[in-house]
């Protein structure tokens, strides 16, 4: 059994101005992001340039952190935005969706891929490899927030997280680091190393991060305000998640069916 560390929430303190762990990560995934966007860019010379590739991580940032914070609030928060309109604005307190991120990042992408005249889905198929970057960057700093903790077990890698109570739970946020991030992140380069019909890459991204988010919500500790929505086990998360599978699974037909290498 552990503990967790219960490490201090501002990461850097510059006099009255202080980083906290949670906003640092954002910085961490983004620059992330944009490295990896440039090594992937240069390896497929003429697709993209460096000033694209900086518009793309710019209004993915935007759409990301727009719509993560829109998709707080109405997918789980709704009834605390009501009683404190402010708290929409108060981001270094946490409170962030993915699904709201996606749908805004998509928006974004959307926008822009009509502007610079590229068909959407081959930006999408684009990007999709990188974003597990960040969603890994943003599992770390859930941990190091101690937020979004599992539910009870009695594994030997269960972790007391001091703030809620003594009982050892699933360190839920190291397991979607690793399968949201690191597994994949794996996934998706390796898919994308080679020629794929447009649409298969994001596809992909769907099937993958929607079957990883379903198994992990199995042991990730319900919103105390939300529970569980069905069933008497579904969760929001997961009622999220299976839209993606779905679509991802369509995409990945569709694409190899319309758009053969």
């Amino acid at each position: 059994m552990f503990t967790h560390p219960q490490f201090d929430p501002v990461a850097i303190s510059l006099g009255p101005l202080s980083i906290h762990w949670y906003g640092l990560m954002y910085i961490v995934a983004f620059a992330g992001i944009w490295r990896l966007a440039l090594y992937r860019a240069h390896r497929r010379p003429g697709e993209w340039s460096d000033e694209q590739i900086a518009d793309l991580v710019f209004y993915g940032a935007l759409g990301a952190v727009l719509g993560g914070r829109l998709g707080s609030v109405f997918f789980y928060n709704f009834d605390r935005f009501l009683a404190d309109p402010i708290w929409l604005f108060r981001v270094w307190e946490g409170g962030m969706a993915f699904h709201g991120g996606l749908l805004g990042v998509l928006a974004a992408f959307a926008w822009y891929s009509h502007k610079i005249n590229k068909p959407f889905f081959v930006t999408m198929d684009f990007v999709a490899p990188l974003v597990p970057f960040g969603l890994g960057a943003g599992r770390l700093g859930n941990f190091i927030g101690g937020e979004l903790w599992g539910r009870p077990t009695d594994l030997p890698w269960g972790m007391v997280f001091p703030y809620v109570d003594a009982l050892p739970r699933h360190p839920s946020q190291l397991y979607q680091f690793a399968l949201e991030g690191v597994a994949l992140m794996t996934i998706l380069w390796w898919f994308s190393a080679k020629p794929r019909p447009r649409c298969s890459v994001t596809g992909l991204f769907g099937v993958c991060y929607g079957l990883f988010r379903f198994m992990v919500e199995f042991v990730r500790q319900p919103d105390a305000d939300i529970g569980f929505i069905a069933f008497g086990w579904l969760t929001m998360g997961q009622s999220l998640s299976l839209p993606m599978i779905i679509i991802g699974m369509a995409m990945i037909v569709y694409g190899y069916r319309k758009h053969p290498v």
